[in-house]
């Protein structure tokens, strides 16, 4: 009976703390449409992030992710490198440049059709 309870306690310990790497944030990201919003799910999709949902109309992204696997620095340079500036990091000049310009979040809102 002492070692189911041990086993038990170990298991437990275990899941705890097997969940206590998790973390949710949001951030800051620059964008305009449903297009970006697509580019910076995407761009975000890096080892150790759960999920992350932008949205367009408050520029937030809420991103869940594995702290023992990325952090928060790496998801925002992941974001800046596809075009997109986050708070702490400013876009790659070459992927913004190569935005769709409805994209283009320097340029004012989407005037798509």
């Amino acid at each position: 009976m002492k070692s189911v309870i041990i086993i038990i306690t170990l298991i437990f310990s275990i899941n705890i703390n097997a969940q206590s790497t998790i973390t949710t944030t949001t951030l800051s990201v620059k964008g305009n449409c449903g297009e970006c919003k697509e580019r910076i799910e995407n761009a975000a999709d890096i080892k150790g992030v759960k999920i992350c949902k932008w949205d367009e109309h408050t520029k937030i992204a809420t991103i869940t992710f594995d702290s023992k696997k990325t952090d928060i620095t790496k998801i925002e340079l992941a974001i800046a490198m596809a075009g997109h500036e986050t708070a702490h990091h400013k876009a790659d000049t070459k992927a913004y440049k190569g935005l769709p310009d409805c994209c283009k979040y320097e340029q004012g809102d989407c005037k798509k059709k």
